[in-house]
């Protein structure tokens, strides 16, 4: 997938001005926010299973290489072979030997983020080998030419009607508009993909150490299917992935589901461990793990270490602000939301993506609803304080920041300039108390209004004790 995260801006712009896609994303709230709100109350300890929980990933992180190693070595001795790939070009390469050592011509494919990390199918297509998405929303888009726009619901942002025009479209049938039908109609599409498929591509939640067990949690059956039925199943995810036992996964899964999509637990989570012995009834033949690192091993040690505890539940997206107005498209890359405004400036740059540091209002939901307790708003700062150190700010930008520090280590000077401000911001309010407009800060009141201040200072306030 492109990395178009330089046009963020222009891109938000856009967003913002689509009716159709504000109406769909005000589904995040009631499917997902709320979701999660009612059922992450079942877990009593929840505090304490999220620290639980970051301390599972901190384990493997901290001693990345050696957890990795022991998988591979368990993974191996089950039949599985075990692939390294430092880039996603490394990761494409590799697929596309696969598939031609076993001849393949087709392969169905489970929704997998790190695959489009490295554009895959794309790939896949150019050897000669024809892909199916099979996830529902994943294959939505492969109709539609798009790439996802959320991490677990890939296709929130289009509503019914677009779907029943596209597969009306696509498909040469009769157009259907209930969504039963829709999900009939794909299904009768999609079932001869898997029954047909020579490969089967997925990507892994987890990949457990002591077993060498790759783990997919899913809604659809299409995960089930696509790692089972194909005589080669090839499993593409990141190197930080790798939990140390069965009991660990178990402490994640507590969060993951309940965060992701507002469930006590998926509808399958399949544990899948080598190849197929004589004595099992499905499996693959020929089992395939490669463990992508992509700028993912420069993260260890570093102060942004703590991203890589991430686990992929969408939470810190559905419950921002900047998220729930724009979508995932503006973001330009694989990772929307205030995760990916981390994720795509370590792994693809920082200077092609100078604007996603700055596109969070530090409210702290996505820290407050990270299960994985990662210190998101404290990740966002530290870039931003990188792009200060490059030189990457604008003089619009410091110019104001100077003033500000200057101000703040004059004192006295401080508190005239307040009370010259806010007695003028008083007056510009006017009877509506509103300011409309806001020099210096148009794009904050080109969308909004900003409430007026009274015309009195904090410290006026507190003198007269109205701010006691």
């Amino acid at each position: 997938m492109q990395n178009t995260s330089i046009q963020f801006k222009k891109q938000v712009t856009i967003k913002l001005a689509d009716t159709r896609l504000q109406d769909a994303l005000s589904r995040l709230q009631s499917r997902f926010v709320e979701g999660r709100s009612a059922v992450i109350s079942e877990i009593h300890d929840l505090q304490e299973t999220r620290t639980a929980a970051a301390a599972i990933r901190d384990r493997v992180i901290n001693n990345l290489e050696h957890w990795l190693v022991h998988f591979e070595q368990q993974a191996t001795a089950r039949g599985a072979i075990v692939h390294w790939a430092e880039t996603g070009a490394d990761v494409n390469r590799i697929v596309a030997g696969i598939a031609a050592q076993h001849g393949v011509k087709t392969a169905a494919k489970s929704k997998s983020m790190v695959s489009e990390e490295c554009g895959l199918n794309d790939a896949l297509e150019l050897a000669g080998v024809k892909v199916m998405e099979t996830d529902l929303g994943e294959y939505i888009l492969q109709l539609a030419h798009e790439a996802p726009s959320h991490i677990v619901a890939p296709v929130v942002h289009k509503n019914k009607e677009e779907i029943s025009d596209l597969f009306a479209e696509k498909h040469h049938l009769s157009r259907k508009t209930g969504i039963a039908e829709l999900c009939r109609e794909a299904r009768e599409v999609l079932r001869p993909a898997f029954l047909n498929a020579d490969m089967g591509i997925s990507g892994a939640n987890f990949l457990v150490a002591e077993t060498g067990s790759a783990l997919i949690v899913t809604n659809e059956g299409n995960g089930r299917l696509v790692t089972t039925l194909p005589r080669v199943h090839v499993a593409i995810t990141g190197i930080e992935k790798v939990v140390p036992t069965l009991e660990d996964v178990t402490t994640l899964l507590r969060l993951l589901p309940r965060s992701a999509t507002g469930q006590s637990i998926t509808n399958y989570v399949s544990v899948l461990t080598g190849k197929k012995n004589a004595e099992d009834h499905d499996g693959p033949v020929h089992f395939h793990i490669i463990l992508l690192d992509n700028g993912r091993s420069s993260l260890v040690g570093s102060e942004m270490q703590e991203m890589l505890r991430c686990i992929r539940c969408g939470a810190c997206m559905n419950h921002c602000p900047v998220y729930q107005n724009i979508g995932g498209h503006a973001y330009g890359w694989v990772y929307p939301g205030p995760m990916g405004s981390i994720l795509t400036p370590l792994l693809g740059g920082i200077e092609k993506s100078p604007d996603l540091p700055n596109a969070s209002t530090f409210c702290g939901a996505c820290a407050a609803v990270c299960p994985v307790k990662i210190p998101l708003p404290d990740l966002l700062r530290k870039l931003r304080e990188k792009q200060l150190q490059r030189g990457m700010k604008s003089w619009q930008e410091t110019f104001p920041l100077k003033v500000w520090a200057w101000l703040a280590l004059h004192p006295s000077i401080y508190a005239m300039a307040t009370r010259i401000g806010v007695r003028l911001m008083r007056m510009m309010g006017g009877k509506e108390k509103l300011l409309h407009t806001l020099p210096g800060a148009s794009g904050w009141t080109e969308g909004r209004d900003f409430p007026a201040p009274s015309g009195k200072t904090f410290r006026e306030l507190y003198k007269r004790g109205e701010g006691q």
